[in-house]
C-alpha cells in the first residue's frame, strides 16, 4: 500500500511540471546541441589528421586510420540510432511532423514511457544494450586506465537506486518512465554528447599511438643549411654547413671552394656587396675509427636583393576590430627613427620599436604604408593589406585554488573536486589562445543542475558572481554528479556583447 501511494505521488507531482523547469530543459537541450556540434567538428579534425598522415606514409598510418574509421562508423551508427529514438519520442507526442528541436507538447508524460517502454517494441532495452557493447568497444581502445574509468563512467547503464524503492530500476525505466518529452530528448541529446566524448577519446589515442616522429636513418649526407636563401644589400649571408647525424666528438673538415672552412662549427659567412644569384662548391671530410676518411661533396646558392621593408602582425595576419594590434615594421638597414607608417581604416601609433594598430570598421582592409628614409630621400618602401575582423568569442573558466596554492583555470569536460568549487566566487571569460589574449566581461549566466527524477533546475548568477543560491545547489551535488553553466553571456573591448558556449562541470 505504501508502495502504491508512493507512485501516484510521484505520477501527481510529474503531472504538474512548471513552464521553468520545461523552459530549463529546451536551454540545456539546446546548449547541449551546439556542444554536440563542436566535440563533432573537433573529432573530424582528429580523424583528418590521420588520413592526412596515412595519405603521406600508407605502411605506417593506414591501419591507424582502418581503426579510425571504424571508430567513426560504429559511433555514426549510434548517433544515427539515438537520433531516431529522438524523433520517435517527440512524434508520439507531437504528431507526424514532431520536431525535437521544436517540441509542442513538451510536458507529455505518457510518449517517452510508451516509445522507449513498450513491451512490443522494447526500445529502452535495446538501447541499453547498444550502449553496453559500444562502451566496452571504446573501453577496449584505450591503453590509460584513467581514461578507460572515464569512459566507462560516462556511458554507464548500471541500474539506479531511486528513493523509496528497495530494488533499483533498470537504466531504461529510470531514464524513461513517466519523463516529461522535453526531458526525455534532452537526456538522449546528453547521451550523445557522452558518445562523441567517447570516441574522441578513441579517436586521439589512436593518433598518439602512430608515432609520426619516428626517423630511420640509412645513409650519410652532406646538407647546407643557410639562415636565409636571400640577403638585403649591405647584409650578411650566413649558412651551417653540416653532416647529418654527426657525432659531436669528432666533427668533419669542411672545404668551399678548394680552401677549408676555418670555423669547426660549419658557419659560413661571406659579405654581400652586390646584388645577384651566387653559386658555391665544397665537401666535407670525415675520418672513421679505423683511420679512413670518406668524402662528402655538397654545392648550394644565395641571392641578394636590395632592401625592402617587412611589415607583419605580430598575432597574426589579420587585425581585429576594439583592441590594440601589435605590429612589427622593419627596414634592413635603416635605424627605427628613420621609418614612418600610415594606416587607412584606423589608427596606427608607435611604442618604441613597435606599432599598434587599432582598426575601426569590420569588414574593410586596412593598408600599411611605409616610408624610410634611404640615402637622404624618403622612399616607400612597403604596402600592406590586412583583413580586419570582429574578435573570436571567448572561452568560459572560473579561476581556483588547489591544495598546493597554486591558481589554475577550469574550462570544464573533466572532473574537479567540489571543495575547489567551492572556493569559487565569480566566473570568467577570455580568448587565451596565446596569440590574442584578450579579457571579457561576463555579465550573467545560469547553472543548471538536475533532481532525481531528471528534471533542469536552473538558478541565476548575481552578475558574474555564484549566487548564493547557485551556491547551494552546488554543495548539496554528491561525487560523480554534474551540472551545466549555460546562458552566458560576455562583453568585450569591442562593446559586442556574446552569447557563450555551455559549460559541463564534473564533481569529483
Amino acid at each position: 500500500m505504501i508502495n502504491l501511494m508512493y507512485i501516484v505521488l510521484t505520477a501527481m507531482l510529474a503531472l504538474n511540471v512548471s513552464s521553468d523547469v520545461l523552459d530549463g530543459f529546451t536551454q540545456v537541450h539546446d546548449g547541449l546541441n551546439r556542444s554536440n556540434s563542436n566535440v563533432d567538428n573537433r573529432n573530424e579534425g582528429i580523424y583528418n589528421q590521420i588520413s592526412d598522415f596515412a595519405a603521406i606514409n600508407p605502411e605506417k598510418g593506414q591501419m591507424w586510420l582502418d581503426k579510425a574509421t571504424e571508430v567513426r562508423d560504429i559511433t555514426g551508427a549510434l548517433y544515427a540510432y539515438v537520433d531516431s529514438l529522438k524523433y520517435a519520442i517527440v512524434r508520439a507526442a507531437d504528431g507526424k511532423n514532431g520536431d525535437p528541436n521544436n517540441i509542442i507538447s513538451r510536458d507529455d508524460l505518457e510518449a517517452a514511457s510508451v516509445t522507449m517502454l513498450a513491451p512490443g517494441t522494447m526500445r529502452g532495452t535495446v538501447l541499453r544494450h547498444r550502449i553496453d557493447t559500444y562502451r566496452q568497444y571504446i573501453a577496449a581502445l584505450m591503453p590509460d586506465s584513467v581514461k578507460q574509468a572515464n569512459i566507462m563512467k560516462a556511458l554507464s547503464t548500471d541500474p539506479i537506486p531511486l528513493k523509496g524503492t528497495l530494488t533499483p530500476q533498470q537504466w531504461e525505466e529510470a531514464q524513461f518512465d513517466q519523463k516529461p518529452t522535453v526531458a526525455a530528448i534532452t537526456l538522449l541529446t546528453k547521451l550523445q554528447n557522452d558518445i562523441l566524448y567517447a570516441e574522441g577519446e578513441a579517436l586521439g589515442n589512436l593518433y598518439a599511438q602512430i608515432d609520426a616522429g619516428d626517423v630511420r636513418v640509412n645513409e650519410i649526407n652532406a646538407f647546407v643549411i643557410p639562415q636565409s636563401r636571400i640577403v638585403m644589400r649591405g647584409g650578411t649571408y650566413a649558412a651551417n654547413i653540416v653532416l647529418a647525424a654527426v657525432d659531436t666528438t669528432q666533427r668533419p673538415t669542411i672545404f668551399i671552394n678548394d680552401k677549408e672552412l676555418g670555423d669547426q662549427q660549419g658557419m659560413y659567412q661571406i659579405p654581400a656587396n652586390s646584388t645577384g644569384t651566387f653559386d658555391y662548391t665544397g665537401y666535407l671530410q670525415v675520418q672513421h675509427g679505423d683511420g679512413t676518411t670518406t668524402r662528402h661533396d655538397f654545392t648550394s646558392s644565395y641571392t641578394v636583393i636590395e632592401p625592402m621593408a617587412t611589415v607583419s602582425a605580430t598575432m597574426m595576419n589579420v587585425l581585429y576590430a576594439g583592441i590594440n594590434n601589435p605590429i612589427s615594421i622593419s627596414v634592413p638597414g635603416v635605424p627605427m627613427s628613420g621609418i614612418s607608417a600610415t594606416m587607412t581604416n584606423g589608427t596606427l601609433t608607435r611604442e618604441g620599436d613597435h606599432w599598434i594598430a587599432k582598426p575601426q570598421t569590420v569588414g574593410t582592409d586596412a593598408v600599411l604604408t611605409v616610408t624610410a628614409q634611404m640615402d637622404g630621400r624618403s622612399t616607400n618602401v612597403a604596402n600592406q593589406t590586412f583583413r580586419v575582423r570582429k574578435l573570436p568569442d571567448p572561452t568560459a573558466y572560473f579561476t581556483f585554488t588547489d591544495q598546493k596554492g597554486q591558481t589554475d583555470q577550469y574550462k570544464g569536460g573533466k572532473p574537479i573536486a567540489k571543495a575547489l568549487i567551492m572556493g569559487v566566487e565569480t566566473l570568467e571569460a577570455a580568448i587565451d589562445d596565446g596569440l590574442i589574449d584578450t579579457k571579457f566581461n561576463v555579465i550573467s549566466f545560469q547553472t543548471v543542475m538536475f533532481d532525481s527524477m531528471g528534471n533542469a533546475i536552473p538558478q541565476n548568477s548575481d552578475g558574474a558572481r555564484f549566487s548564493a543560491a547557485q551556491k547551494q545547489q552546488i554543495q548539496r551535488l554528491t561525487r560523480g554528479k554534474r551540472f551545466y553553466i549555460s546562458s552566458i553571456k560576455a562583453s568585450g573591448p569591442d562593446g559586442t556583447t556574446r552569447d557563450l558556449s555551455p559549460m559541463e562541470v564534473l564533481v569529483n
